[in-house]
């Protein structure tokens, strides 16, 4: 795995793994069920990805749009290439609601509703958030 996707906690925060990407459990959470899709490629920009992965896309954010559908009732996803600090191929993924959803042991309100995501106010995430958020995945498999 590539260093980018290190830094956001793997192996411990692995939620699902495919041929060409993981999810992961975002560190910081400014909404609930915050993930990072990451490229388990070297690649640092989208374009270099292989076209395998560009379509393996379709079959894992739909997985993704399952699972935090089921687990938090988001009414926008957002899905942001940052990529500044972290040069590896990654997107943070915020489920977006007005107020706030409880899930894994945490209530986490979208501070920035209905505006751009504030991700000075997230807050910390834990393994029973992991579990919590892994379960919902699973559960929307094929």
């Amino acid at each position: 795995m590539n260093e980018t996707i290190k830094k956001f906690g793997w192996p411990a925060s692995l939620i699902a793994e495919f041929a060409h990407w993981v999810v992961l459990l975002r560190p910081a959470q400014p909404t609930l069920g915050s993930l990072v899709l990451a490229a388990k490629s070297d690649a640092t920009a989208f374009g270099d990805l292989p076209a395998e992965a560009h379509a393996e896309l379709k079959i894992v954010t739909g997985a993704i749009e399952a699972a935090l559908q089921a687990a938090v009732g988001y009414q926008k996803i957002n899905y942001l290439m940052l990529m500044m600090v972290d040069p590896y191929v990654h997107f943070h993924v915020l489920p977006r609601y007005e107020g706030e959803r409880s899930g894994g042991g945490m209530t986490v309100r979208d501070a920035g509703w209905p505006g751009q995501p504030d991700l000075g106010a997230a807050v910390a995430s834990d393994a029973g958030l992991r579990d919590w958020v892994a379960s919902y995945f699973e559960a929307a498999q094929p």
